[in-house]
């Protein structure tokens, strides 16, 4: 059963930077294309950006330049770096592979961008 655990969100505020981490089990998470999501209220929950097994990144336009995501297999985690953060950042955000599988979707962890 493979699960993520998201953590790192917090309180920020603009212009601020925060680092999540989202921790995996299951023995095949090196083989998976990896995404951060995220949900602001009242929203469809949408694809901010994703990591390939092999490291190819890709960004939504609106983040570009301004996150990063990256991975460590061994650790079976992925980040994001989330730097320059506006309050239209503010959302929960989940980690889950791409595609995704829903019964795959954590908790979240809750960003909020605010003076």
């Amino acid at each position: 059963q493979v699960q993520f655990v998201e953590s790192g969100g917090g309180l920020v505020q603009p212009g601020g930077s925060l680092r999540l981490s989202c921790a995996a089990s299951g023995d095949i998470f090196r083989i998976y294309t990896m995404g951060w999501y995220r949900q602001a209220p009242g929203k469809q929950r949408e694809l901010v950006a994703h990591i390939t097994s092999d490291g190819i990144t890709n960004y939504q336009d609106s983040v570009k330049g301004r996150f990063t995501i990256s991975r460590d297999n061994a650790k079976k985690t992925v980040y994001l770096q989330m730097n320059s953060l506006k309050p239209e950042d503010t959302a929960v955000y989940y980690c889950n592979r791409r595609p995704t599988i829903p019964t795959y979707w954590g908790q979240g962890t809750q960003v909020t961008v605010s003076s």
